[in-house]
């Protein structure tokens, strides 16, 4: 049985969200008026998008480069997270001078819906009933997200994207951008994802999902109006899923069999090994910048995923008559996303003919690469929007190229 709140764990619960509901971002509210369709058959209104940009749009409107995030990433790329405090979750690629040169490029991160960080998600107030969705909240897709994104860009007065990049569930946004919205879609950077989400993914997910809800904190999903939260849950979805962003080699050297703080093992169950006191690190620091809610419903949207059964269960009809150009990345090392999920891809993009190219990164860093110091992916992204800014004649982009 879990124990009553102490009034300390009220305020920090409180002060938790007050830091998520205020991500100091832009946010574009649409009105009731204008819904959101999704893909489960009902409309989401009114619905909020909250998003990041760094550099500056040209006047030709020609240079965005729009990033998608993956699962537990958020529109902060490249700028200090205002919950954590620490650096952007891609701040290794993002920013002046790096592989995606906001000195070059006006880049556009939203926050996606069904988040945490502004977007409408779960934690969000319900305007029918005036408190947190909830369960109530309805079922998304990778699609509904996309297309949340478009209504913002075109909010935003932009036709088009130079590029859109994203890795893991951030690619999977990617290809769908690709696939329906040709015609705004210049050049696009999967990495790290697949056309569809495996069993063995989705069996990762539902474990931590139940973890979630096996919490007696989760409260059927009404953890907000009980001034509760479903930490301990969430925490071993976290430390479930971190392993499987990393591979075995990227343990074993990192970690081994070391011992964490003494010089035997204590016959307990407390942290004797290093990677243990790691995995829970990462599930106690994940708690307090994400929502459970939100966790359940987006690794749903990734498993719900599959681009081919939405175009005759042929993947190569997604990308029928495609005009965009295609730089695939993958690493030898991912087994959550392995690169024969990649090639798949590469292949529906051949059968049409279309401008690709692909890229498969030998590393020990596991799923969790692109979010790495790869210096083999910087040069592949920084010369693929140099090339994709040339050929569209992006204002001074002449003599980009490495």
């Amino acid at each position: 049985m879990s124990e009553t709140p102490t009034a300390q764990a009220f305020t920090d619960h409180s002060l938790r969200l007050a830091q998520i509901a205020n991500p100091q971002s832009e946010i574009v509210h649409f009105p009731a008026h204008e819904p959101l369709p999704l893909d489960c058959g009902a409309e989401l209104a009114p619905f909020s998008i909250a998003y990041q940009t760094y550099g500056e749009l040209n006047a030709a409107k020609s240079n965005l480069v729009l990033v998608c995030h993956a699962l537990t990433g958020d529109q902060h790329v490249a700028n200090i997270h205002p919950v954590t405090g620490k650096p952007g979750w891609w701040d290794t690629m993002v920013g002046p001078g790096k592989p995606i040169d906001s000195n070059r490029y006006f880049v556009l991160c939203p926050n996606v819906i069904g988040g945490c960080m502004g977007s409408t998600g779960p934690s969000s107030i319900n305007p029918a009933t005036g408190r947190s969705y909830g369960l109530d909240f309805p079922v998304i897709t990778v699609a509904d997200m996309v297309r949340a994104q478009a209504r913002l860009l075109d909010h935003l007065g932009i036709p088009d994207v130079l590029s859109v990049l994203g890795g893991s569930m951030g690619g999977m946004q990617v290809l769908e951008w690709a696939a329906t919205y040709k015609d705004r879609v210049f050049s696009a950077v999967p990495i790290a994802c697949a056309a569809r989400h495996s069993s063995q993914n989705i069996a990762f997910h539902e474990v931590g999902r139940q973890a979630v809800m096996a919490d007696p904190d989760w409260c059927q999903g009404r953890y907000l109006d009980e001034g509760r939260s479903p930490r301990k849950g969430l925490a071993v979805a976290r430390m479930a899923a971190h392993i499987t962003y990393m591979s075995d080699d990227a343990l074993h050297n990192k970690f081994g069999r070391n011992l964490q703080d003494r010089d035997k093992v204590t016959f307990g169950f407390d942290a004797d090994f290093q990677v243990e006191s790691y995995l829970r690190h990462q599930g106690l620091s994940f708690v307090d910048r994400f929502d459970a809610n939100s966790y359940l419903y987006i690794t749903r949207a990734m498993d719900y995923f599959d681009l081919a059964a939405d175009h005759g269960e042929v993947l190569a009809n997604a990308f029928a008559s495609t005009k965009t150009r295609f730089c695939l990345v993958s690493f030898t090392s991912d087994w959550l996303f392995p690169t024969e999920e990649s090639r798949e891809i590469v292949h529906a993009l051949n059968a049409v003919a279309a401008n690709v190219s692909f890229v498969e990164l030998k590393t020990d860093n596991g799923h969790d690469s692109f979010l790495l110091h790869e210096p083999e992916l910087f040069d592949t992204i920084r010369g693929f929007l140099a090339a994709a800014a040339m050929k569209r004649g992006v204002a001074g982009a002449e003599g980009w190229l490495p």
